[in-house]
């Protein structure tokens, strides 16, 4: 590859508590990712049109508010729409394993709950970059 993995992290909803973001976002771009850090209070639709944007290989979306039944199936709509195929669409925070199945079924890639390894979260990334993405 010849750029940095674009990673974009989000928090979206009225979900404020963004310390977990800035720790992941920390860790990927320590791992030599470019990342791009939205802040809070982000709508589905600023997420999509940021990740767009910046021509991102993933959006990682962090998320403690309960909301992520909603907020992932409505990126993923999105993204469907904008043709983003070949983004990764990943992200953490209180998720419920039975929720993570259903999410990864809609199209999510893998879910982190609290106290993953921010080093998994980075190699599985690349590994899903190299993968999945054509430069």
């Amino acid at each position: 590859m010849n750029r940095p993995i674009r990673v974009l992290v989000a928090k979206v909803g009225l979900d404020g508590h963004d310390r977990g973001a800035k720790v992941i976002a920390t860790a990927l771009r320590d791992a030599g990712m470019e990342v791009i850090y939205t802040g809070l209070r982000q709508t589905p639709e600023m997420v999509v049109n940021a990740a767009l944007q910046e021509d991102v290989d993933a959006i990682g979306v962090s998320i403690l508010s309960g909301a992520h039944n909603t907020v992932f199936p409505k990126i993923i709509k999105l993204m469907k729409e904008k043709e983003m195929d070949d983004v990764l669409l990943t992200g953490g925070g209180i998720i419920p394993e039975d929720d993570m199945k259903i999410l990864n079924e809609l199209g999510v890639g893998k879910l982190f709950a609290p106290g993953t390894s921010t080093n998994d979260i980075a190699t599985y990334i690349k590994d899903w970059v190299k993968e999945n993405r054509a430069f």
